[in-house]
């Protein structure tokens, strides 16, 4: 058993970064599929940008996103200054805000989380 804490950082600009939420999604999807695994996604940082975009059916990503997206969650204070608030309201992602206003990571690490960045 593992369990897995991936943290998407990288936001929507440029193409390094669509490499970094495709990854970041299929990391994922891998750890969701393995009977025993426990995953934790966390769009975090510039990453809550990505929460409008993959909620969008046409979006290339949507697909592996709602394979996902059950444990999925975003930092609460990062989609208001990313100015996402609507949109992950909307989407129904739980917002953390375990550390002033952010997820915790420590909190994770204490959990037996392995933390994953993207």
């Amino acid at each position: 058993m593992t369990k897995a804490a991936v943290v998407i950082l990288a936001g929507t600009e440029g193409h390094a970064n669509l490499g970094r939420i495709v990854n970041a999604l299929e990391t994922a999807k891998e750890f969701a599929e393995t009977d025993g695994d426990e995953l934790e996604l966390i769009f975090d940082g510039a990453g809550t940008q990505w929460i409008p975009e993959l909620e969008d059916p046409d979006s290339d990503q949507h697909e592996l996103y709602q394979a996902v997206k059950d444990d999925a969650s975003a930092c609460d204070y990062c989609s208001g200054a990313f100015g996402v608030d609507d949109a992950v309201n909307d989407s129904g992602v739980v917002r953390l805000d375990d550390h002033d206003g952010h997820p915790s990571i420590r909190s994770l690490v204490d959990d037996g989380y392995e933390v994953i960045t993207f």
